[in-house]
């Protein structure tokens, strides 16, 4: 059965918001940990890479269980959206924001993970 195009659009948007909504759980949840107990903010940039990847990895996932072909780049499509949306809410939010060596970082694991939950989702569609 052909999918059509809109609808693998929703569900890479669809995945973009699972995987933002998995996003804000760990979050919350860290920042809880981090208040409530003895554990350091020094994890934080650790929990971002982990908690990005693993993110996007669904988001990927979502995006290519739309696809018939091509799930690495729908789930890639899906990580990219994904970090640009966390662009702009940086942006938005710092008053200083500058690209660096740790953005770079989340933006390739963000595309990395996104494609590689491509790739699984479209395989076990099959």
């Amino acid at each position: 059965m052909e999918l059509g195009y809109k609808s693998q659009i929703k569900h890479l948007v669809t995945g973009v918001l699972i995987a933002y909504a998995i996003t804000c759980i760990v979050f919350l949840a860290f920042s809880i940990l981090v208040t409530y107990t003895n554990m350091s903010e020094r994890s934080l940039p650790t929990v971002v890479a982990v908690t990005t990847f693993l993110a996007v990895m669904v988001a990927g996932f979502d995006a290519a269980r739309g696809a018939t072909q091509r799930g690495w780049l729908w789930g890639m499509g899906a990580g990219l959206a994904y970090v640009i949306i966390m662009a702009i809410i940086m942006v938005a939010l710092l008053p200083v924001f500058s690209i660096d060596g740790r953005t770079l970082m989340v933006i390739a694991l963000g595309i990395a993970g996104g494609g590689l939950g491509g790739m699984i989702g479209i395989n076990l569609k099959k």
